[in-house]
């Protein structure tokens, strides 16, 4: 079956994605931001970070780097994007208390660091430090599983995405 993929490109209906940064994983409806709660940006989890390092979730490519440092896009060879949004209304701290890894078009591995953040900061200036991870284009997702935990570590699963044939 592997060489029917390779030979005829055919994608693996299933792309699990990973934690990317050390916390606690809750439902997306528990965002204090209509944006994320009412799933407008896309479908996922979100996690309530406790230490300051983003990773990369997924292998794929940098689609997207906030030049604030508060929120980076990825998408991975099936052509899943996935956006990490570092807290809540961060974009207003203008960079402050960010420090990126990578840049736009840099090819990423699942555990690579990408965001350097400091928690004070966000906790301390940001509405919120609840970080959400959602996956953008749903138009390509069949279904969307999270997985809910009190304590997640940095690439252990969060949510397995099975996408449409």
């Amino acid at each position: 079956m592997d060489v029917f993929k390779k030979w005829f490109g055919k994608k693996d209906p299933n792309v699990v994605i990973a934690a990317p940064i050390k916390g606690k994983v809750v439902s997306l409806n528990e965002v204090p931001d209509p944006v994320f709660s009412d799933k407008m940006m896309g479908d996922g989890v979100a996690i309530q970070p406790e230490e300051g390092m983003v990773y990369a979730p997924v292998d794929g490519e940098i689609a997207q780097m906030f030049h604030t440092g508060h929120a980076v896009g990825i998408r991975t060879k099936e052509g899943v994007e996935v956006l990490i949004h570092i807290g809540l209304e961060t974009v207003s701290l203008e960079g402050e208390g960010f420090t990126t890894k990578v840049e736009q078009g840099d090819r990423v591995k699942t555990g690579q660091p990408l965001i350097q953040f400091s928690l004070d900061t966000v906790k301390e200036k940001a509405k919120s430090t609840i970080t959400p991870v959602v996956v953008t284009n749903m138009d390509l997702v069949d279904s969307l599983a999270p997985k809910l935990s009190e304590q997640v570590d940095v690439e252990e699963p969060v949510m397995e995405v099975k996408l449409k044939k």
